[in-house]
């Protein structure tokens, strides 16, 4: 459990080096690479979206790509294509850069529907089929995707198939005045993405994230969990609540949070830590309730104060 806790630290403090001071943000990023999750950045340009991704790959060692999306990016684009080899008289398989451990979909949204499907079946089932033929991604394998919250023209939203297959959803947000000119001061000669260096490689990730699976979780707070879920369902202002998806999405990355933590088991604390990130994503507004200024994270939040908090059980075998 100690080596585990350390090796996270030093991934999270490494990361902390060129993305200064957002510790939440940032070890929320690495709880969805020990979930074997996928993240969705939203935030305006400028905040350090694209060096979070970065640093996180270099930090552990895996291959990186980064794909900017546009409306002219077709699906072969990012998957791959075949291509016929006049020597030999055969196709052979040209990989796209959605081979690589950490993938960057940057401005996810401004892709067609058409290439942002291309997406689904890697995301979810860790695979994808060009040709007829199925190919494995690589393990460990994220997608680290970003979209600009502000700036709609010439986008296309993401379909809900696309955003429920993201584990959580975060913001950077601005820096404070201080943090703001530590970065100044650092960025001053050269940028410290330059001089980040591996500091655990992927066979410890792997090893990471099979222990992530080892964390224990009470029935108690298992159910808190599909209740809060549940609830979203439920509530009278929401078209469409969480899916089963989402219940897995907050069980394991809370499984993760309590690893980072150094716990070998999940409190209600590390739950309510993730509620927005996990769930407010995969949350749909009705019209009606979306007239009267509503918003998914208010309601996830008033579920979240509503709903009973469980005590713990003490002396259950593990």
């Amino acid at each position: 459990m100690n080596q585990a806790v350390q090796a996270i630290d030093s991934v999270i403090a490494n990361v902390e080096r060129v993305i200064v001071g957002k510790r939440t943000e940032v070890e929320l990023a690495v709880v969805g690479l020990l979930a074997q999750g996928h993240v969705l950045i939203e935030d305006v340009p400028g905040v350090g979206k694209t060096m979070l991704a970065r640093s996180i790959a270099r930090s552990v060692g895996c291959d990186f790509k980064r794909i900017q999306f546009t409306p002219d990016l077709l699906p072969s684009d990012v998957t791959g294509v075949s291509i016929y080899n006049q020597k030999t008289g055969e196709f052979y398989f040209h990989a796209g850069p959605i081979m690589a451990q950490i993938v960057l979909a940057d401005e996810i949204n401004r892709a067609t529907p058409k290439t942002q499907s291309a997406l689904l079946e890697c995301m979810e089932e860790r695979q994808m089929t060009v040709d007829g033929v199925t190919y494995r991604m690589p393990d460990p394998f994220m997608v680290m995707a970003t979209q600009n919250p502000i700036e709609y023209e010439g986008t296309f939203p993401l379909p809900e198939a696309q955003v429920d297959r993201f584990l959580l959803r975060l913001s950077l947000g601005y820096p404070s005045r201080q943090q703001e000119i530590a970065i100044l001061e650092q960025q001053q000669r050269t940028h410290p993405i330059d001089d980040l260096v591996q500091v655990i490689d992927t066979e410890q990730v792997r090893r990471l994230q099979q222990q992530v699976r080892e964390v224990y979780v009470d029935p108690l707070v298992r159910d808190y969990i599909v209740g809060l879920a549940e609830a979203t369902r439920q509530h009278p202002d929401v078209y469409l609540g969480a899916s089963p998806r989402g219940s897995l999405a907050l069980f394991r990355a809370a499984q993760a949070l309590a690893l980072i933590r150094g716990r070998d088991f999940v409190t209600p604390d590390d739950i309510k830590h993730l509620v927005r990130p996990a769930l407010v994503h995969r949350v749909i507004v009705g019209p009606a309730a979306r007239m009267r200024n509503v918003k998914a994270e208010g309601i996830v939040v008033e579920l979240m104060e509503s709903i009973p908090i469980p005590g713990i059980r003490r002396g259950v075998a593990r």
